[in-house]
This record gives C-alpha cells, structure tokens and sequence, in this order.
C-alpha cells in the first residue's frame, strides 16, 4: 500500500512538472528578476556563496564558545563545585 502511494505521489509529480514547463518558459525565457546577463548571474552565485561560507563561519563559532561552556561546566562539576548554570 506504501509503495503504491509512493508510486503515485511520483507519478503526480513527475505530471505537474511535465505540464508546467512550456508555462514556465514562457516570455523568451525571460524570468521575474527580466533579462539578467553574466554580471547579474555572477554577483548572484557569489552572494549564494559568501551567504553559505558565512553560516559555515558562524556556527563553528556558535558551535566553539558552546564546547568551551560546556568543557568548564563539566571540569567544575568534576571539582566538585558548580559554576552557576
């Protein structure tokens, strides 16, 4: 019974986007944002980029000082004092 939704769920889709896409080419291929050239195209990819390297960076910060937290707190607890969190 899963696999026949499953099955049919990809069918559906499959269809939708079949039928969607002489909609979506439509006006010359021109999109939302008009006619866009290598420059539009570069600057967008390299804000994609700089945008994923900067959550990368920021959350190995995150991810550093909450380990360093997390080192005292257990180092405090092995000494046998709590440090207040």
């Amino acid at each position: 019974m899963l696999r026949n939704r499953l099955l049919l769920g990809a069918f559906a889709l499959a269809t939708q986007l079949y039928l969607a896409a002489p909609a979506l080419a439509a006006d010359d291929g021109e999109g939302l944002a008009g006619e866009t050239n290598d420059k539009v195209i570069t600057f967008f990819a390299l804000g994609v980029l700089l945008f994923f390297t900067l959550v990368v960076i920021l959350g190995t910060v995150i991810q550093s000082s909450l380990d360093k937290r997390k080192t005292a707190r257990m180092e405090a607890h092995k000494r046998g004092r709590d440090s207040g969190w």
